[in-house]
């Protein structure tokens, strides 16, 4: 390398230098400059959305959201990270159960600014002396559910071992809730649902707590949970002969006299079992048009009895005098 250029390779490596050394103190001063503005204190001027939650069960607050403003003084970090919160995300969450809410007058509420001022403070992480409310109160609007007495019904999927069934309606305790809605919703109800009861492989009874569909919150109760046993017991297959007859008191004989019901029933019920717990008729419109075959239908059953299986489908018969 000549003289010339190795005097330039050094005022370009000394320039260098210099260069690197006044970029690390701007940066050091800069976040010197920084850290001594977001020590500052700052008073905000903002918007904070409140809702309502935990809302007595026999009342709906018809002024769900409502923007409330405020101003609050705080370092510059605080007020940093206030500003990064977007609009949607300034949302102040009221408990009604933990707030002492006073009746205004027909359907207006009110409570003090105070509990908002306290949980804007939380979120931002700073005391609540240093958030100033415009208003002292702050109001909303809550109106009377209409309430009505349902019954509660449980939707099943329940598998069974072989030879075992479910044995009667499930136990649900209680059986009634009084829930409160608008009145265009309850008006067309019938009844209060749970979540389904499942079980697989099941060979004895089935017992859950399961929550009450309130769909999607348009209704409300005290109760959140009912107490649900579904009886699962062991069956038996038998076939049981009962007795053809008319609903009416005409001298008729029926061949053959009898239709054969195969049928499941529980084996702590099979002693007791007997035709006389069954009902099988003969269709009396065919009787009074004289068909030579007259249909036969079983119209009753136990409870606890599940029928696979009726023959024959019709009989032949002879009116007596």
């Amino acid at each position: 390398m000549n003289p010339v250029e190795q005097i330039k390779d050094e005022v370009a490596k000394k320039d260098k230098s210099k260069f690197l050394t006044f970029l690390v103190f701007l940066i050091i001063s800069t976040i010197l400059w920084s850290l001594i503005k977001l020590t500052k204190e700052y008073t905000t001027q903002t918007t904070f959305t409140v809702s309502y939650s935990n809302i007595p069960v026999n009342k709906w607050v018809s002024t769900p959201e409502q923007q409330v403003k405020l101003s609050f003084v705080a370092n510059g970090f605080a007020t940093l990270r206030h500003n990064l919160l977007g609009s949607h995300r300034r949302v102040i969450v009221i408990p009604l159960d933990e707030v002492s809410f006073h009746h205004e007058g027909g359907n207006t509420y009110s409570y003090g600014s105070q509990y908002v001022a306290d949980r804007v403070a939380s979120r931002l992480d700073i005391t609540s002396s240093n958030v100033t409310m415009n208003d002292d109160k702050q109001y909303f609007n809550m109106e009377d559910l209409q309430m009505k007495a349902l019954p509660v019904h449980v939707p099943l999927n329940i598998v069974t071992q072989r030879q075992y069934l479910v044995y009667g309606a499930p136990m649900v305790t209680p059986s009634t809730i009084t829930v409160y809605g608008p009145k265009n919703v309850l008006d067309t109800m019938t009844a209060v649902y749970t979540h389904e009861l499942s079980a697989t492989n099941a060979s004895e009874a089935v017992e859950q707590d399961l929550a009450i569909d309130f769909y999607d919150g348009s209704i409300r109760a005290e109760e959140k949970t009912v107490h649900v046993v579904v009886d699962v017991v062991q069956y038996t297959e038998i076939d049981i002969q009962v007795p053809v007859k008319l609903p009416n008191t005409m001298n008729v004989r029926f061949f053959p006299e009898t239709m054969n019901v195969k049928c499941m029933v529980p084996i702590k019920d099979y002693a007791s079992l007997n035709s006389n717990a069954f009902l099988v008729y003969a269709d009396t419109a065919q009787l009074r048009q004289l068909k030579p075959l007259l249909d036969i239908h079983l119209v009753s059953t136990p409870p606890f009895v599940q029928v696979l299986k009726t023959e024959p489908e019709q009989v032949e018969y002879l009116i007596v005098n």
